[in-house]
């Protein structure tokens, strides 16, 4: 299953967006913060548990230069996926957008797509609210 979250516009460089991207600790600040609990981070991972309690653990997965960051699901994740975070430089400020893939059945889709949809599109806004 594939989602692409909505592009925004960042009032920041491409630099400035990498750094913060690349400490997971930083990720806290594009949560919903009234829908997650037990908030655990280190630099190059994090962990939290969503309403319903599945815990989702992301690993840093290496990046593409300023273009793209690479995460993938950690050990214990309901299912197998990858986030690639696009990064595209514009004058002063970047466009980008959160890509998921993961690896979910038929009947799974249906129940998480539409929260995913709407997870990654705040993730994308908290991002732009973060640097304005």
């Amino acid at each position: 299953m594939k989602i692409d979250s909505n592009k925004v516009i960042v009032a920041a460089n491409r630099e400035k967006i990498v750094e913060f991207l690349l400490n997971a600790e930083n990720l806290i600040h594009l949560l919903p913060q009234d829908k997650i609990t037990d908030w655990k981070a280190v630099p190059s991972e994090c962990s939290f548990k969503v309403q319903g309690g599945v815990i989702i653990p992301l690993i840093h997965d290496g990046q593409d230069g300023l273009n793209k960051i690479f995460m993938k699901s950690g050990q214990g994740a309901p299912f197998s996926f990858k986030l690639t975070i696009h990064l595209q430089e514009q004058d002063d400020s970047t466009e980008g957008y959160i890509e998921f893939d993961g690896d979910v059945n038929i009947f799974l889709k249906m129940m998480v797509e539409k929260p995913l949809t709407a997870l990654f599109n705040l993730m994308s806004e908290k991002l732009k609210e973060y640097f304005a």
